[in-house]
């Protein structure tokens, strides 16, 4: 795997760091950065070689997670156990469009989380690229005031199936970005403003798209619905 940033987790505080993320596959993004979240506090710089450092792991890791897909399985319900935060879709249950209010406890839950650690979230909701970014991630961010670090992923889309358990493709280069804490100012920046920094630093914003063949888009299309199980 191809790793960038490593430097930027070990600058991190122990907690209240929220990590915001496009989203690939179900559970091998998250698996993936729980392996580079370690390696580079072990203090190697982007790599992951070596994997000594799961002797003594970070432990106060936890990411955001429907609540239906961590019940859909064996190896879902035991990285249930091991550390997500299990949420209740407002827009989309059983593959059908819903319209649900939000759950207070679900973003308590998100809250004392970042209490205790480090949170990783996929704002959009979706495997599907360049969908808009949810708001509810702005209003988490502008209530708990956590350190936002963006992530940009790729090749975890090509190489496994949709919920990243199983190899699709082998040969394909994974890469991770860490970038820099986002600047934001948590009680002036509107939650749209929030939105759209979110979107250009995962690299989801629309205007991504003018640099993306149509072709291309259409592939990736294509192959997200081949590689459902």
């Amino acid at each position: 795997m191809q790793v960038e940033g490593s430097d930027v987790i070990r600058q991190l505080p122990e907690n209240n760091v929220l990590f915001v993320s496009n989203h690939q596959t179900y559970f091998a993004d998250v698996v993936a950065m729980f392996h580079v979240f370690n390696a580079s506090l072990s203090g190697r710089n982007d790599s992951i070689k070596n994997i000594g450092y799961l002797w003594n792991p970070k432990l106060n890791i936890y990411f955001v997670a429907a609540k239906e897909t961590m019940k859909a399985g064996i190896l879902p319900r035991i990285l249930a156990y091991a550390g997500s935060v299990s949420i209740e879709r407002t827009w989309r249950a059983k593959g059908e469009d819903v319209n649900r209010q939000v759950k207070m406890s679900d973003i308590s839950s998100i809250g004392r989380a970042l209490d205790d650690g480090w949170v990783i979230t996929f704002p959009q909701g979706t495997t599907t690229p360049f969908k808009p970014i949810r708001k509810g991630t702005a209003h988490i961010i502008k209530r708990y005031k956590p350190v936002v670090v963006p992530i940009v992923i790729d090749g975890f889309r090509r190489s496994f199936d949709k919920k990243g358990i199983r190899i699709k493709k082998r040969g394909i280069l994974q890469s991770m970005e860490i970038k820099s804490p986002l600047e934001i100012d948590y009680d002036n920046e509107s939650v749209d403003t929030i939105i759209e920094k979110i979107e250009y630093a995962i690299e989801q914003h629309p205007s991504f798209l003018k640099v993306i063949p149509k072709d291309e888009l259409e592939n990736q299309e294509q192959l997200n619905k081949k590689r459902e199980w």
